[in-house]
């Protein structure tokens, strides 16, 4: 199933593929502008939220603060986007379950997010596709923000918002190809959420071209829960109650996930993770610092 239909510019927009029986969630999603001085966006999260964890809902929080006291952006609506299973992470468990649990976690815990099965549910898809989606879909199909006095239409940019450890990719000579950098940059920008000793500067530096349009969200309360924590906690038969949404643990609980075999990892997987649960018992401290 596809759809292409005329942009903005006058020209054509690129056909998108669609998982069967799929519609765009748009039920939270805000088309009445309040504040006609200010730019209309959409913040979109790209990640395996394998599980999703508080952290990854708290970097919305984040961003809504950071643009309404730092930008000339108004927030109309946000997107979880897990990715498809194609893309053969370790600990990646199926779509189905992490959509699920992306759901019960923005339904019952927020009045404003939004989770977009469009990509967990066929093949990969690069970022940049993700947010060619995102556009079509509430520019082109639903005509964007309209102006409560006018009528007037206006265009919603799609803003990918993101951890710091996708920046320092970015920077990462040969990580990220040039033209889907400049696409993700230069047309749609990003809200980076800092995380204690990452070295942001030295990444800024490097898409010094892109960097009127990232926007680093300083993270006031240190958070450093991460999904591959979680994992692990798991797999140790911890509790992992208040690491994430209550629906989601009972969830997890019920499909018992991440437990055993089922959680997706092969042998040579679990080596690796075996390797960094030793690495974690030595240090005392902390695990890697995979937010997936």
């Amino acid at each position: 199933m596809s759809s292409a239909s005329l942009e903005g510019n006058g020209r054509p927009s690129p056909p998108f593929t669609a998982p069967p029986n799929y519609a765009f969630p748009h039920h939270r999603l805000d088309l009445l502008q309040r504040y006609p001085d200010k730019q209309p966006i959409v913040l979109v999260a790209c990640g395996s939220f394998s599980p999703v964890t508080y952290l990854h809902l708290r970097m919305f929080e984040m961003a809504v603060d950071y643009v309404r006291q730092n930008t000339d952006f108004e927030v109309m609506g946000g997107y979880m986007s897990p990715v498809s299973d194609q893309y053969k992470k370790p600990g990646l468990l199926s779509a189905l379950h992490r959509v699920n649990m992306c759901t019960l976690a923005t339904e019952q815990t927020s009045q404003w997010l939004m989770v977009d099965p469009w990509e967990a549910f066929q093949s990969y898809q690069r970022t940049a596709v993700v947010l060619d989606h995102f556009d079509h879909e509430i520019n082109t199909v639903l005509g964007g923000a309209q102006m409560p006095s006018s009528g007037e239409r206006r265009h919603i940019r799609v803003v990918l918002l993101a951890g710091s450890d996708l920046i320092s990719t970015m920077s990462e000579p040969g990580v990220w190809s040039e033209k889907d950098l400049d696409h993700i940059l230069g047309k749609y920008g990003t809200c980076i959420i800092e995380r204690a000793g990452s070295d942001m500067d030295h990444a800024t530096e490097a898409l010094a071209r892109w960097r009127h349009n990232i926007f680093l969200v300083p993270q006031l309360i240190q958070n450093d829960v991460s999904s591959t924590k979680v994992r692990l906690f798991l797999r140790r038969g911890l509790s992992v109650r208040y690491l994430l949404p209550a629906p989601v643990v009972e969830y997890i609980g019920e499909h018992t996930l991440y437990i055993d075999d089922a959680s997706g990892f092969d042998k040579k997987d679990k080596e690796k993770e075996r390797a960094k649960d030793d690495a974690w018992r030595r240090a005392g401290a902390s695990t890697p610092s995979s937010t997936a």
